[in-house]
Order: structure tokens, then C-alpha cells, then sequence
């Protein structure tokens, strides 16, 4: 009898303390708790120490922080017909746990398919010059839309980047020759600017020259200083007709007296 007594304590003592393993949960800071009552939503726990009802109450966990989601490569064609594969990174959290439990199966599958699919859908309303120089834009075009889709499962997109957008390479060419063609219009631009303030430096000269005869005179006479310092053997300076006429004037006014 004393014998059967034990062995009848012994079973309750395991039961019991199998039920109060399976009652006690230790949740992590960054993990909650979503607890279900015979099937029914109940509350959210966490973190720390929580207890269950074992085989009324079942819980799922959850966790909080930050995931870092790759999106796959995906095939986009732009507005203006351009075929490229874009890739990119996902980061999101979740903020309300109950809901990315019971709004959606495998809230982690749902938030990329829905990633990649808003990614393509996106990108292809821009041209391809507009993927390359505004992705910054783009980026945050992509995260609005996921982070107003996600909203209902309880899931916060923080941030989309896009890492890399492949180009075949005839398209690679096509875009270093348009590169270089706009850096040979610039040098263009930028000569002919030279050479119109260049023009109209002279156009200003010339025009207080022409009002100063002495500086037109004293300008010769540098110029003729300037080329006599070359080596060379022979020079042919031209000389103003009023200087000329200046000199044959007392000339001519001394013959006529003899």
C-alpha cells in the first residue's frame, strides 16, 4: 500500500511539474507574446516572465527588432522601353504583434512578395535616366507604398535601397557615348562663351581706343617694343597713316618756303 502511495505521488509530482514547465514562459526584451485562448485572441505579453494555461492557452512569439530583408532581382522595363534587373534591400519591423499573427500567414513571406512586386511595379513608371540620378526618390516612392500596404499587418517599413540596376551591354555603350557627347557640348558651350567675352573684351577695347588717339599711338609703340625683343632678322612694323601725315606735314611746309 505504502509502496503504490509513492509510486501515485511520484506520477502527480511529474505531472505537476510538467505543467508548470509548460506554464512558465521567458520572453527576450525585444520578444512578445501573442496568447490565444482556446483559439480565441487573448492579450499580448512580454517580455520577461509570463505565464500560460497549458493545453487552455497557446502561445506564438514574436519577434520585434529590425529585419534586413534582400529583395531578388527582378526584371524591369522602364517607361521609355529599357529591359534592366534591379535588386534591392528591405528593412522593416513589427510594431503590432497580434496583427502580423492573425492579419496574415508568414507575415515575412508576404512583406517580400509584396516588396518585389511594388518594386517592379514602381520602376517601371520611370525612365531609365530617372532610375540612375533620382534613386534616392525612388527609394522613398517604394517605401511609402510598402509602409501603407504593411500598415493592416502590423509591420513598419523603415527604409528601402536599392542596391544595384544591371544594364545589358549595348545599353552600357549607348549610355558612355551619351556621356561623352554631353561632355563634348559642354566644352562647345564653354568655348564659345570664351570666345564671345573674348570678342567683346576687344569690342570694348577698340572702342576706347578709338576715342583716345594718344593710346592708340602709345599701344604701337609697346607692340613695336614686344617684337623687337624677338630674335629676327627683319621686321616690317606697319605705321599709322595720322603719324605719317604728322611727319611729311612740317616736311612739305619747308619746301614750299625755300
Amino acid at each position: 500500500m505504502f509502496y503504490e502511495f509513492n509510486i501515485g505521488l511520484t506520477v502527480l509530482l511529474v505531472v505537476a511539474v510538467i505543467i508548470i514547465a509548460n506554464a512558465i514562459r521567458i520572453l527576450r526584451e525585444y520578444q512578445r507574446g501573442v496568447v490565444f485562448t482556446l483559439g480565441r485572441f487573448s492579450s499580448v505579453k512580454g517580455p520577461g516572465l509570463i505565464f500560460v494555461i497549458p493545453i487552455l492557452q497557446q502561445i506564438v512569439k514574436v519577434d520585434l527588432r529590425t529585419v534586413t530583408m534582400d529583395v531578388p532581382s527582378q526584371d524591369v522595363i522602364s517607361r521609355d522601353n529599357v529591359s534592366v534587373k534591379v535588386s534591392a534591400v528591405l528593412y522593416f519591423r513589427v510594431v503590432e504583434p497580434d496583427k502580423a499573427i492573425i492579419q496574415v500567414e508568414r507575415y515575412l513571406e508576404a512583406t517580400s512578395q509584396l516588396a518585389q512586386t511594388t518594386l517592379r511595379a514602381v520602376l517601371g513608371k520611370h525612365d531609365l535616366d530617372e532610375m540612375l540620378s533620382e534613386r534616392e526618390k525612388l527609394n522613398i516612392d517604394i517605401q511609402k507604398i510598402l509602409d501603407a500596404q504593411t500598415e493592416s499587418w502590423g509591420v513598419k517599413v523603415t527604409n528601402v535601397e536599392i542596391k544595384h540596376i544591371d544594364l545589358n551591354e549595348s545599353m552600357v555603350r549607348a549610355i558612355a557615348r551619351q556621356a561623352e557627347a554631353e561632355r563634348e557640348r559642354r566644352a562647345k558651350v564653354i568655348h564659345a562663351e570664351g570666345e564671345r567675352q573674348a570678342a567683346q573684351a576687344l569690342s570694348d577695347a577698340a572702342q576706347v581706343l578709338s576715342e583716345q588717339p594718344a593710346a592708340l599711338q602709345l599701344r604701337y609703340l609697346q607692340t613695336l617694343t614686344q617684337v623687337a625683343g624677338d630674335k629676327t632678322s627683319t621686321l616690317v612694323f606697319p605705321v599709322p597713316v595720322d603719324i605719317i601725315d604728322r611727319i611729311l606735314k612740317p616736311a612739305a611746309n619747308r619746301d614750299k618756303e625755300t
